[in-house]
């Protein structure tokens, strides 16, 4: 019986990313617009799968276009000032009426959305109420905002104990004051502080266009100190946000958008999203392999031996020679490797070494990794003193002379390595000569 694998394997792929979500808490953010888009319906199906898998999600919605509506068919001016409403009271009238009809129309739309959906036996929970609490933010550049407001705090118990039931909770872009007073607050505020408050490990922001775009380049992740340094070039409301939520805890903020279906899921569930990251530490790191890792070299170096562009290693020996190698880790998953041998001399320590077992992940070829690795392993072998590296390659010449090497004959090789040349393989042997340390640039 033949059947589509490919489902099946996106599942398989996806376990470790749902285990590492799990009990963990998320906050999305939709702005209004995206509240209206045809794609609603399929993003509420995605969060009570979500929620399904033990994932704790709070929503924060936006309201800009349904008050804009109002207010335009009252005849009412409305001014923004940085990206906030100037809220009057006859403003907040509208505010209050309009943000609360989209409550309702959230909360039933997660009500008669899951019937007829592949979340048809859930029982999903959307809890909501006076969590926030705020303050005025006063006079803006000589302009008074009156009843728009900002977090002051956030009733955290409480959140808590409803996402302990499963339930999701749903925050309105409202507080309330200690007097009794009510303001209306910026969404994108809203779930910065809600991120920091609740200590969420991630923090979803919804948007109008997917990957953010410099020049013609799609950015699918950044450093937080990349994004400091694009929001005075670009105007980007999420991207500010992200710049201001993004702390110690929730070191991962996501921009998607809502108008792309399954967008949520393969951005949380996938080794590469769909969207634009904002990360706070560093995401793709190189570090020293360990014991432990002998599993995941040997799902990268297998098919490139079964090709015939590696000499096979056994398990056995690659758990002897760990501390040879190198690894590239993407969000903790490995996603390349090397091996750095030492050759030693004919007396004395080693004064060359060997690169072996480079290997790339299919899916993270062509961006320049392979040359990241190349770069740590030669640092490694000037601090151990290695005046020069070889490799052996049947395929990948061009590459390494491309970076440096250059081709030498076999019995250019030292002594220990030459002995083991394999002649059945043929493969060419390359140089780099390395700088010695006073001859590093810094």
């Amino acid at each position: 019986m033949s059947t589509d694998s490919t489902p099946l394997n996106w599942f398989r792929h996806a376990a470790p990313y749902i285990n590492d979500l799990r009990g963990s808490t998320l906050i999305i953010a939709v702005p209004g617009k995206g509240l209206e888009h045809e794609n609603i319906r399929n993003l509420v199906h995605d969060l009570a799968l979500l929620i399904s898998l033990g994932i704790r999600l709070v929503v924060v919605f936006g309201a800009r276009v349904q008050i804009n509506r109002a207010l335009k068919q009252q005849g009412i001016h409305s001014q923004l000032q940085h990206n906030n409403r100037v809220t009057n009271r006859t403003t907040l009238d509208v505010v209050k009426a309009a943000i609360g009809k989209l409550r309702f129309e959230i909360e039933a739309t997660f009500s008669q959305g899951l019937p007829d959906s592949p979340m048809a036996r859930s029982a999903l929970k959307v809890v909501s109420g006076n969590f926030v609490t705020a303050l005025p933010m006063g006079i803006i550049d000589g302009v008074d905002m009156h009843w728009a407001g900002k977090v002051r705090r956030m009733e955290v118990d409480a959140i808590q104990r409803a996402l302990e039931q499963n339930s999701l909770v749903l925050l309105p872009p409202l507080g309330t004051s200690l007097t009794g007073e009510l303001f209306n607050l910026n969404y994108l505020e809203l779930a910065a502080a809600a991120a920091r408050t609740l200590r969420a490990e991630k923090l979803i922001l919804f948007r109008d266009s997917p990957r953010l775009l410099i020049g013609d380049t799609s950015i699918s992740e950044m450093s937080i100190a990349q994004a400091r340094q694009l929001t005075d070039s670009i105007e980007s409301a999420s991207l500010n946000c992200a710049v201001t939520a993004c702390n110690p805890i929730t070191q991962r903020i996501h921009l998607l958008s809502y108008k792309e279906d399954g967008a949520l899921l393969q951005e949380l569930l996938r080794r590469e999203g769909v969207g634009t990251m904002v990360y706070r530490d560093n995401y793709e790191t190189a570090r020293g392999a360990q014991i432990t890792d002998v599993g995941a070299i040997l799902g990268l170096i297998r098919p490139l031996e079964k090709r015939g562009l590696l000499v096979r290693r056994s398990r056995e020996k690659l758990e002897a020679e760990i501390n040879y190698f190198t690894l590239i880790e993407f969000d903790g998953t490995p996603i390349a490797c090397a091996a750095l041998y030492p050759i030693q001399g004919e007396q004395g320590p080693p004064v060359a070494g060997e690169i072996a077992c480079m290997a790339i992940h299919p899916d993270f070829r062509g961006k320049g990794r392979a040359a990241t690795l190349l770069q740590h392993l030669e640092k490694q072998a000037r601090t151990q003193g290695l005046t020069a590296l070889y490799v052996l390659t049947t395929q990948a010449e061009h590459w390494f002379i491309e970076h440096g090497f250059k081709q030498v004959n076999v019995q250019q090789l030292p002594a220990e390595r030459q002995s083991l040349y394999n002649i059945q393989r043929n493969s060419r042997v390359l140089r780099k000569t390395l700088p010695c340390s006073g001859e590093v640039k810094t």
